[in-house]
């Protein structure tokens, strides 16, 4: 989809679609109480087009709510379609990002292949400059549908989608973020993309090429390794996830280094879990929605789109990603319950943790270990990892909010500022001693799950064995990277969760 910025008045503008929002200015409770919907814009055109429906009370302007008319009085646009808000004191630029991708996702089985997107006015408190990032973004998300292969699939792509700012705007400030906007889209997109792709399709070598060729695009340097590599670097964790596979793993690791960042300054470690598919193992899963077990690479996509976005922004601090991808099959070779293996050493002076696998199907957290491990080796300051970890983080908090997990209250800091931009919703889980006992090993360091309760809080702890001390957020995605139903601003399939906050992260650095 193409994006582009206008400076018009809305009245003139010739379009097969304009888009404007409204908000419910009522603030009475109780049952006399009636919404009182008004446009979010100063175009007196717009207004007289809308406002005989406004005042009939059928339009209350709930979040997401539309309003389609056909053939609006005084525009030259053919049809005016009005998006909801909500409540006017709780709108935000996460409302309007939403709101964006609802009035696409309109367009889309309408035929409508061009709309114009009028840039709300949310109140002094609000910059315009994050409003036109937000809705941009929104869009872009809206857009994106998982029907790839499908053999008579109809392309119903919006092919341009352009916010108009009204004429006296701040056009510089404007500009910059609306392009902003367009990369932070693009590349959540471009995870998803990834997630979507079946295991057939996208292999850990395929996985691999389509990282370094992503990295060639946008001027990422890229290293791709396999086997060899692993063991080489005695990434046995990683290895042992591997292993029951015909398919090789891919160890990608991707570098940016701006000219402007201090040499003596941080290093952003960002680490992704990539299980391109998760049967399990021998610890095998049910047959009931396995299919969806493609996302399980849905950590390591979020950290590649996330580089994507930061190769184009350019933020004056170096950042290395690197990317575990394996298949996760039950075959003759595979590990088996109670063996044991050994972790890439944490340091070159120091052995590798050894790992009592009670349950072949917690191997997202055998491959982090090794990629935390060798972030650490490459000389990340600061670590952010990201995982299809467990469905314990799913019972815990819904498909509402992802986890998140940090050994350092400052580092986590900067990841709740890093949200208020996003839009996406983390909850802090809690880390500790007593979830360290639960995963404590007879025959070895550490085993590989902690039993029934408390099952997210214990596979973050296994992870934090290998952070150690080193400033470090863990990022579990499980009950949110898979979106089960469509939602008026999103299509089911991968959500793209993660990107525009580890984007945000890396750049209050």
């Amino acid at each position: 989809m193409r994006t582009e910025l206008s400076f018009a008045g809305l009245a003139g503008v010739e379009t097969e679609l304009l888009a404007v929002l409204a908000a419910d200015t009522q603030t009475a409770k109780g049952p006399e109480a009636k919404p009182a919907p008004v446009l979010l814009t100063d175009d007196e055109a717009v207004k007289a087009a809308a406002a005989a429906v406004l005042a009939s009370g059928e339009f209350k302007a709930g979040a997401n709510e539309m309003l389609l008319l056909h053939a609006p009085a005084g525009l030259k646009a053919k049809r005016l379609l009005v998006v909801g808000l909500g409540k006017q004191a709780k709108a935000t630029v996460h409302s309007v990002r939403n709101a964006a991708g609802t009035a696409v996702r309109q367009a889309k089985p309408r035929g409508i292949r061009e709309l114009v997107f009028a840039l709300p006015q949310l109140g002094s408190e609000t910059p315009p400059r994050t409003v036109a990032r937000a809705a941009v973004e929104g869009a872009l998300v809206g857009d994106f549908d998982a029907d790839t292969y499908r053999s008579e699939r109809k392309d119903q792509s919006v092919q341009r989608f352009t916010l108009a700012a009204p004429e006296t705007a701040d056009r510089n400030a404007l500009e910059a973020a609306f392009a902003e906007g367009a990369i932070v889209g693009e590349s959540q997109n471009f995870a998803r993309e990834l997630v979507n792709e079946p295991g057939n399709k996208l292999t850990p070598t395929v996985l691999g090429r389509r990282a370094a060729e992503m990295a060639q695009q946008v001027g990422l340097a890229c290293e791709v390794h396999s086997t060899e590599k692993l063991h080489e670097l005695k990434m046995g964790a990683f290895w042992s996830v591997s292993q029951g596979s015909e398919e090789p793993p891919a160890l990608i690791v991707l570098r940016y280094e701006p000219a402007g960042a201090q040499k003596d300054g941080p290093m952003l470690g960002l680490v992704g879990k990539g299980i391109t598919f998760d049967t399990g193992g021998i610890s095998i899963k049910p047959a009931d929605n396995m299919e969806k077990m493609k996302y399980d690479m849905a950590g390591g996509a979020a950290m590649l789109g996330a580089m994507r976005a930061i190769a184009l922004l350019k933020p004056d601090v170096r950042v290395l990603a690197i990317v575990c991808a394996a298949e996760n099959m039950p075959d003759g070779k595979a590990q088996k319950p109670g063996d044991v293996q050994t972790a890439m050493p944490i340091a070159p002076d120091r052995p590798g943790k050894t790992i009592e696998i009670i349950n072949t199907d917690a191997e997202g957290r055998l491959v982090l270990a090794d990629g935390l491990s060798y972030a650490r080796q490459l000389g990340a300051t600061q670590l952010i990892d990201a995982a299809t970890l467990t469905g314990a983080i799913g019972v815990a908090l819904g498909q509402v909010n992802a986890g998140a997990f940090a050994n350092d209250d400052a580092t986590y800091a900067r990841f709740e500022t890093a949200l208020k931009v996003s839009g996406e919703k983390f909850w802090r889980m809690p880390l500790g001693e007593e979830y360290t006992e639960q995963i404590k090993s007879d025959i070895g360091d550490i085993k590989n799950t902690g039993g029934r309760y408390g099952g997210a809080s214990t596979a973050a702890e296994f992870l934090h064995a290998f952070a150690e001390d080193v400033p470090w957020i863990h990022l579990d995605i499980a009950g949110m990277a898979w979106i089960d139903e469509t939602r008026p601003y999103i299509a089911k399939g991968p959500s793209g969760i993660g990107v525009r906050s580890i984007v945000e992260w890396v750049r209050s650095y």
